[in-house]
């Protein structure tokens, strides 16, 4: 016991030095000199946060406390001194929470560790950060930013995660997620299109928004597709690549349950995501205007909003209204089996009806190929509830894009069923 506490207490005074040492490092670079350099360097961010640290072996938070008091009243006599030529603070907080990381490092050494290297990362990072603040990122783009922050760290936290409403088939905590992910895909969208151009970015950024939900991401590309001529090939190619991301995620969710459904539809699931990307190719864009559509300049450097909240509430409503029709078809009816059940649940998500068929068959109550039916129906009627989103979100041009490529994704997986 006795070597134990005696190692514990020699990492958390060693990992209290090394985050004294590297914020040190990094202040002692912007320290500057002469009678106007800052009060703090690498030995006082060092012997600070070896203060914390002995300060908890003496006589824990409250001794702590008190030494955090001391540290913060000579780091405000410091700022006193020097805010004539330097009105920032960054040093004097910096150096009160390295006292702080030093006291948490002999109790979690290695949460103190990680919030000591992001905190060296974050001053270290100073002139990029206010480059892209003030140069790089627009008012429109910082407003975006703080409404998705305040969606996905206020009102989701908030949401009640219990079903209520009609038929008990809304569950508002899964909607609100549901907002925050169409925001969360939109966003990647625009931000891969800033950076790569709707070439490439929406294509890639529609490919990985897919394995989060493809639906959402059909929505969400849809919406930029209907705003921007420009950045429609690029949203389509996105929007169809989210199927790849559909059928690779259906394959791991199979096999994690029951792999034996896997070998039943692996030829199904190849040739449907094989589909998709031949599909995907015919909406690449070339780089050029087609013939008789003139690609317009000022449609170029405008990319729209990083999302819209309408479009994402609108979905979300949707959405819920699919689930209170299902469940209300499900009180109506009955249990009508399998294939009903599996129906009903493909049309918000192909995944939860392959994930229920396989723990069926794993649990010896549901023949192998009855599973096989129940998982192709629910991928089905989930590219039916995707051909509905897309007219909803892009419009008739846009679906008129999406919905043939459902279609021979759909029309590939039946076919490897009926060659197999």
């Amino acid at each position: 016991m006795s070597t134990a506490l005696d190692a514990s207490t020699l990492l958390g005074l060693s990992v209290a030095l090394g985050i004294g040492l590297l914020i040190g490092a990094e202040r002692e670079r912007r320290k500057g000199s002469g009678p106007t350099r800052s009060a703090a360097g690498i030995r006082t961010f060092s012997v600070v946060a070896l203060l914390g640290a002995v300060a908890v072996l003496l006589g824990g938070t409250a001794v702590l406390v008190a030494v955090t008091a001391v540290v913060g009243a000579l780091a405000l006599a410091a700022y006193l001194r020097t805010r004539e030529t330097d009105p920032g603070m960054t040093t004097e907080v910096a150096l009160l929470l390295t006292c702080l990381l030093g006291g948490l490092a002999m109790r979690h050494a290695v949460l103190a560790a990680g919030v000591g290297a992001a905190l060296a990362a974050l001053l270290a990072a100073k002139t990029r950060l206010h480059h892209f603040v003030s140069r790089i990122l627009t008012e429109r783009e910082l407003h975006d930013a703080l409404l998705f922050s305040a969606a996905a760290l206020i009102v989701l936290p908030l949401a009640p995660d219990r079903f209520m409403g009609p038929f008990d088939a809304v569950n508002p905590y899964a909607i609100t997620r549901l907002v925050v992910l169409v925001m969360a895909i939109s966003a990647l969208g625009y931000a891969a299109t800033r950076a790569l151009g709707p070439r490439y970015g929406l294509p890639l950024a529609g490919l990985a928004a897919g394995f989060i939900s493809s639906t959402a991401t059909i929505h969400a590309m849809g919406t930029r597709a209907s705003g921007s001529r420009a950045q429609a090939d690029g949203a389509t190619a996105g929007a169809v690549l989210s199927s790849i991301a559909t059928i690779v995620q259906l394959a791991v969710v199979v096999t994690a349950v029951q792999p034996a459904l896997l070998d039943a539809l692996l030829w199904p699931l190849l040739l449907g995501g094989l589909a998709a990307c031949a599909y995907s190719l015919l909406f690449f864009p070339r780089g050029t205007a087609a013939p008789g559509h003139p690609q317009d300049p000022a449609d170029k450097p405008d990319l729209g909003r990083a999302f819209d909240l309408k479009t994402a509430v609108s979905f979300a409503a949707v959405v819920s209204l699919v689930l209170m029709v299902s469940a209300a078809l499900s009180g109506w009816l009955g249990a009508r089996g399998t294939l009903l059940a599996a129906a009903v649940t493909g049309l918000v998500d192909a995944h939860a009806t392959a994930a229920s068929a396989a723990s069926l068959v794993k649990a010896d109550k549901l023949p192998l190929d009855t599973a096989l039916w129940a998982v192709l129906i629910g991928l089905s009627t989930n590219s039916l509830m995707k051909a509905l989103v897309a007219f909803h979100a892009g419009g008739r041009a846009y679906a008129a894009r999406i919905v043939p490529g459902l279609v021979l994704v759909i029309a590939a997986v039946w076919l490897g069923v009926w060659l197999t």
